[in-house]
């Protein structure tokens, strides 16, 4: 069985999203996820507002193998990524998984 990793990111503590925070979260991760979707050995890259926690935002993603994981890490979208992080974010938390 290959192995995958599956990175949980909870972007939490966004304060209480409004509209107009989440059309600027959505319209500046514009092009990040489908350009990581691209990427040789991406197997899921999305975002989510979860239910109960609508002041989160959860991206999920899957990789075919560590050097897939590490190739993303190099990218021009990752860095972008990066660079957003601080207006919106407060707090992260990475939980990883792989199948064996």
């Amino acid at each position: 069985m290959n192995d995958f990793f599956e990175f949980y990111n909870n972007l939490s503590n966004l304060g209480s999203m409004s509209e107009e925070l989440e059309q600027n979260i959505t319209s500046s991760l514009e092009g990040i996820d489908a350009a990581s979707r691209a990427e040789a050995g991406n197997l899921k890259y999305d975002y989510y507002i979860p239910f109960a926690a609508s002041d989160d935002l959860l991206l999920i993603e899957k990789w075919a193998d560590e050097d897939a994981l590490k190739a993303h890490a190099e990218t021009p979208h990752y860095a972008r990524l990066k660079e957003l992080k601080p207006a919106y974010v407060t707090d992260t938390l990475v939980e990883r998984f792989a199948d064996r």
